[in-house]
């Protein structure tokens, strides 16, 4: 039986940031069109509520499971192994979990404005972490954020029990992870 492979083909890897990009672009869209004006404060608040939780489930998916659980650590040790390999987390699998973690949660709990403005806070926050990512393993950094947070998940890539935030260091502050050098 053939392993389950993160692995992709250029087209395919760059295809996920088309979807997400088209997706955040169509839930503005649909915010900014058709969400009822009295909504727009809570609708902002749930977008930036929903791109501060997507800084804490970077952390603790990048710790928890990439590190920690089977058969997630093991494929994850293929990025470490490779770095510029393409290797990302299948499209149809992080939209899924989206869906039903995200948007179906915040929309019970909150309703569509809000459930709509959480899930576009959190496709931001994951399409960032995609971007922030593969520009730390494919691209010469320019600015001094930039250069910092390659720096950073270099010393990861060396030393697997520290710095776990990709677009961020919160978490690993917080949680005791975080290593200048």
């Amino acid at each position: 039986m053939k392993a389950v492979s993160i692995e992709h083909s250029k087209a395919v890897y760059l295809a996920d940031f088309a979807f997400y990009l088209v997706a955040i672009v169509l839930l503005l869209g649909v915010l900014a069109g058709f969400a009822p004006r009295h909504a727009l404060v809570g609708v902002a608040l749930a977008v930036i509520a929903g791109a501060v939780c997507w800084s804490m489930v970077e952390y603790l998916m990048h710790r928890v499971i990439f590190h920690g659980i089977e058969p997630f650590q093991r494929m994850h040790g293929e990025h470490h192994q490779r770095p510029q390999a393409l290797i990302a987390t299948p499209t149809v699998l992080s939209a899924v979990f989206i869906l039903l973690l995200v948007w179906l949660p915040a929309t019970l709990l909150g309703g569509v404005w809000l459930g709509l403005g959480a899930t576009l806070g959190m496709t931001a926050g994951y399409f960032t972490y995609g971007l922030v990512h593969h520009a730390m393993h494919h691209w010469r950094p320019r600015g001094a954020w930039m250069r910092q947070r390659k720096r950073l998940h270099a010393l990861h890539h060396h030393a697997v029990q520290q710095n776990y935030g990709v677009t961020t260091s919160l978490w690993d502050h917080v949680f005791r992870s975080f290593r200048q050098s």
